[in-house]
């Protein structure tokens, strides 16, 4: 598949906005990552930068925009694919980056943190909202989500971001990360699950 930009929503679940000690926003907060840091997570090693401070793992939902994006769209006409992803963020830089009043691009886009299983066809939004996710660390479930909880639904995200950057075919979107954010560490195994369904897995090791 060709992907073009990777969106991504911070705080779009309000346990997870909490969890964090940070505000329930009032619109989407959008930022973006390059294509660079990108990595297929079916069955690999995933290599991170561990000796750059606490690395944190954060589940979501990513819709694949397949269609040409018209003015006026309901999610089910642009989106055809989908996939679960790990957005990868380097929090102690983040922190330091924020206290600085500085842009998270060194915290966010660096290499293998925008992590994707395979793409699968969209089954429509009231499936997708319905159905639950999960992020298995060594066997224990840490992460827990489902679409309809979102603060803003997918409508909502797709059109926020249509309205301020545009969207195309190719576009990629992360939909925000329930609670239960953590740490990693070498050598952790990690499982995607969409409902009962296994979609991805991966080892963690040190980035060369």
């Amino acid at each position: 598949m060709n992907i073009k930009n990777i969106f991504c929503i911070e705080r779009n679940y309000e346990n997870h906005a909490k969890e964090l000690r940070n505000e329930t926003p009032k619109t989407p907060i959008v930022f973006l990552k390059p294509t660079y840091s990108l990595a297929n997570i079916s069955n690999n090693t995933l290599k991170l930068p561990l000796n750059q401070g606490i690395i944190h793992y954060e589940i979501e939902i990513v819709l694949y925009i397949g269609k040409k994006v018209p003015n006026l769209f309901q999610v089910d006409d642009i989106v055809t694919k989908m996939a679960l992803g790990v957005d990868f963020t380097l929090r102690d830089v983040q922190t330091d980056l924020k206290n600085k009043g500085y842009p998270w691009l060194l915290a966010k886009g660096f290499r293998n943190s925008a992590a994707v299983t395979e793409f699968w066809d969209f089954p429509g939004v009231t499936e997708a909202e319905k159905t639950d996710f999960f992020l298995v660390k060594n066997n224990t479930i840490v992460q827990e989500g489902l679409g309809k909880s979102m603060i803003f639904n997918f409508q909502n995200v797709l059109e926020y971001i249509n309205k301020n950057f545009g969207l195309q075919e190719g576009d990629i979107i992360f939909t925000g990360t329930p609670e239960g954010v953590g740490s990693i560490s070498a050598k952790d195994q990690y499982i995607l699950k969409w409902g009962s369904e296994i979609k991805g897995s991966f080892i963690i090791d040190q980035i060369t």
